[in-house]
């Protein structure tokens, strides 16, 4: 188990775009399962290279009701409906606050084998496709909070 350090909120990288994978190396392939290692240490459903240091266009998923998910370029095509909740990150230790997000999203991405997927989400996965893909392009969930952040305890 090979866990990385995970970027803190203020760390510049953060508010990078990061960039698109060419290619699967293995090299890459590492740093997707160092991310699994590093979110499950954490307690996390959701994490984003960047947050590891790293700016490419990777993300991580494991919401627990199915099989973990790794999404390579992933682009939202399709959001319906709406909910509200509490939304944390592990960027921001001990802070969580109101956010609204899509209820549905489709989302079109590559798996780790560089094969086009297309994933549906519903609820937390919708949610977490979204917090994860907007690290992507240098934006926190802090930045959409409706009513502040708050401490988590």
């Amino acid at each position: 188990m090979a866990t990385r350090k995970i970027r803190i909120d203020g760390d510049s990288i953060l508010r990078k775009i990061c960039k698109p994978v060419k290619e699967m190396t293995p090299r890459l392939s590492q740093l997707i399962d160092d991310m699994f290692d590093t979110m499950y240490e954490a307690n996390g459903v959701g994490l984003a290279a960047p947050q590891v240091g790293i700016v490419k266009r990777i993300v991580v998923i494991d919401i627990g009701d199915k099989s973990p998910l790794t999404l390579i370029n992933p682009e939202i095509i399709e959001t319906s409906g709406e909910q509200t909740g509490d939304e944390g990150c592990l960027s921001l230790p001990g802070k969580v606050g109101q956010v609204t997000r899509p209820m549905h999203v489709v989302c079109k991405a590559l798996d780790r084998d560089m094969n086009e997927i297309t994933v549906t989400g519903e609820g937390l996965l919708a949610r977490a496709i979204c917090h994860e893909t907007d690290h992507l392009d240098g934006i926190l969930y802090k930045d959409k909070v409706e009513d502040g952040l708050y401490e988590t305890e």
